[in-house]
């Protein structure tokens, strides 16, 4: 099974950029689909990017045209480029193969005046 640490989450201000990287081990991410989740206080984890094993790329809604999922499979890693964040984009984000793998810490992202 896949195991993912997720790292650059922090605070910054509306309007600020992140981004956050997924490193994976035991199990080479190329031919998964891969995700980044987040959950906010309150609320359930949700799936806001994923990217396929080609590329293919999809997003949620509330984050179309602000972040960029991408993979460096010779890295085995996963980034999340976040722009124009909200504070609604606060959360703790998880990065996860789409079927099986284990859940990380996650990284605290914080955006806030």
């Amino acid at each position: 099974q896949v195991q993912f640490v997720e790292s650059g989450g922090g605070l910054v201000q509306p309007g600020g950029s992140l981004r956050l990287s997924c490193a994976a081990s035991g199990s080479s991410l190329r031919l998964k689909a891969v995700g980044w989740y987040r959950q906010a206080p309150g609320k359930q984890r949700e799936l806001v990017a994923h990217i396929t094993s080609v590329g293919l790329t999809n997003y949620a809604d509330s984050v179309k045209g602000r972040f960029t999922i991408s993979r460096d499979n010779a890295k085995n890693t996963m980034y999340l480029q976040m722009n124009s964040l909200k504070p609604e984009d606060t959360a703790v984000y998880y990065c996860k193969s789409l079927v099986g793998g284990y859940w990380g810490q996650g990284t605290q992202v914080t955006v806030s005046s």
